[in-house]
């Protein structure tokens, strides 16, 4: 049986676009080390894979194809959705998921993303003309507000850590961020077409939910 599972998560309304997710559902036999989940990583080239230690318990391990991360929002997203379970296991806590309808949404707390740089820009038309990458270093999240009264916010994302991802098309790490400093439900619309819904809750927990699809083209 194939272990490699490849979904798009954060999907637009239509169900296209979204950020690419490679899950592997065997892991500690298929990938054992953390050396050989850095070079499938590597080998996939996808802004992160997902490596399931216990699908039962939901316990996770993330990569990017250059490092390990403790927490990341779209990977988590995605496996909630594939694994079909309640709580997913990290190194820096609990993740509480749920399905609703099309939306699978995960509970985390913002000071859980890596650091990002949040830069806000004065219209849409700005965000879209960027370069990617924008000229600089570190990783970049460039915003716009499209409708601030009804909370809907247009991003691009930027990681510029020179592993070969330009743009990363869809970033839940980033959007929780955003919702902390702006303290609001948001409508987020990033890269080409993919949508992230926010919600803050009590005691600085976050909820962020997006659709889920399997891959039309799933990698062998």
């Amino acid at each position: 049986m194939n272990s490699l599972d490849l979904v798009h998560v954060f999907c637009g309304p239509t169900g296209h676009h979204g950020n690419p997710l490679a899950v592997v559902r065997d892991a500690p036999r298929t990938h054992p080390t953390p050396s050989s989940r850095q070079a499938l990583a590597r080998e996939l080239g996808l802004s992160e894979t997902v490596f399931v230690d216990d699908p039962e318990r939901g316990v996770l391990d993330i990569y990017t194809p250059t490092t390990r991360l403790p927490f990341a929002g779209h990977p988590l997203v995605g496996a909630a959705w594939l694994l079909d379970i309640e709580v997913l296991e990290l190194s820096v806590g609990d993740v509480v998921a749920r399905q609703d309808g099309e939306f699978t949404w995960i509970t985390a707390r913002a000071d859980w993303a890596p650091p990002r740089t949040l830069r806000q820009y004065a219209t849409v038309r700005e965000v879209d003309a960027l370069p990617a990458p924008p000229p600089g270093e570190g990783w970049l999240y460039a915003w716009a507000w499209e409708d601030e009264a009804a909370g809907r916010v247009r991003a691009r994302a930027f990681p510029r850590r020179d592993d070969g991802i330009a743009e990363d098309e869809a970033t839940g790490a980033a959007a929780l961020l955003l919702t902390a400093e702006l303290g609001r439900a948001l409508n987020i619309r990033q890269g080409k077409g993919s949508q992230l819904l926010t919600a803050p809750g009590p005691g600085g927990l976050i909820e962020i939910g997006g659709r889920v699809r399997f891959a039309e083209h799933p990698r062998p």
